[in-house]
């Protein structure tokens, strides 16, 4: 009842579906405060990490923020994990990753590098996407001035599991760097019109915090009107190779309309031989893993990300 109430809120102070451009670009302006409710909604700063900020420069010399996530104990080998938020391509910023990351960094010992790529739609597709790469590109090349020793990971949800998905898939077109482990959180993995009719689609048609027809204003937000939806860069699941892409966790929500679309990319990855393991988390939404405090499958999920990780990139 409490994430339904919430989402009902949101929807009706925030639904993309009935914004203009100008109103979208307005509504980014607009940053969550921090004060007691954001906190329990979103999650603290996990402790046992320190946390920095910087930018590097985009591929159209622009300047992406990003923020560190160290684990206090410089014990061990540190892996290297790359984070890439959601919300549509359109919103989200730094503080959206803050409870996700910093858990990240102090259960796993992982140095995570939260990217505030370009938004959509003053950037569209695929200034966002080019963003992330080079944001990736750039964190395996300064790994050691990070403070990262070890094996390198991308993690993201919903639109950032899309971006993550893609950019192991450009990893592997463009020659590196490696990926050795992506962690796909209820992903984006088809942006066709066809995608809001799976069966998913069709019976959370009013969920929380996403619809079909909000999934339709993402999209054309982020793509515009003529890019080609089948694009792999824009639609992974359509790529004609799965191959070599690196072992996967994939997490779905059940009352989520892009739940299909995670079971989708997991049959797509293990066809192609890339060990997967794909877990649905009964009664959640999309997005569950972002609100820790409302949703109580967050934790376990975050153990098994964790897990994963570990197991994949120490």
């Amino acid at each position: 009842m409490r994430v339904r109430a919430w989402g009902w809120l949101t929807r009706r102070q925030a639904s993309v579906v009935r914004m203009t451009e100008s109103q979208v670009v307005a509504m980014q302006q607009r940053h969550m405060p921090e004060n007691m409710l954001t906190g329990w909604l979103l999650g603290a700063t996990a402790p046992g990490t320190v946390v920095t900020n910087q930018a590097i420069k985009g591929p159209d010399a622009n300047d992406i923020p990003i923020r560190v996530y160290r684990p206090a104990s410089v014990a061990g080998i540190r892996p290297l994990i790359v984070y890439f938020h959601g919300g549509g391509f359109v919103f989200g910023d730094l503080r959206m990753g803050d409870w996700l990351c910093s858990s990240v960094a102090a259960r796993v010992g992982a140095v995570v590098v939260s990217v505030d790529y370009r938004l959509a739609p003053a950037h569209r597709f695929p200034a966002p996407l080019e963003d992330c790469y080079t944001a990736f590109t750039w964190a395996v090349a300064n790994a050691a001035e990070l403070g990262a020793t070890g094996a390198v990971g991308v993690m993201g949800e919903s639109a950032g599991g899309n971006l993550s998905a893609v950019v192991a898939m450009l990893a592997r077109d463009r020659g590196g760097p490696k990926v050795s482990h992506q962690a796909l959180l209820y992903p984006a993995t088809d942006m066709r019109d066809s995608a809001t009719r799976t069966a998913s689609a069709v019976a959370n048609g009013n969920a929380p915090f996403l619809s079909p027809d909000e999934m339709t204003a993402y999209r054309k937000l982020y793509v515009g009107p003529d890019i080609d939806l089948t694009d792999p860069k824009v639609s992974p699941l359509l790529a004609a190779s799965h191959d070599d892409l690196p072992p996967a966790l994939i997490q779905v929500a059940e009352y989520d309309p892009l739940h299909d679309d995670g079971m989708s990319y997991a049959a797509a990855l293990r066809a192609a031989g890339v060990a997967v393991r794909l877990t649905e988390y009964v009664g959640m939404p999309h997005g569950f893993l972002n609100m820790p405090g409302l949703c109580r499958a967050a934790p376990q999920a975050l153990a098994e990300l964790c897990a994963e990780q570990s197991a994949a990139l120490a």
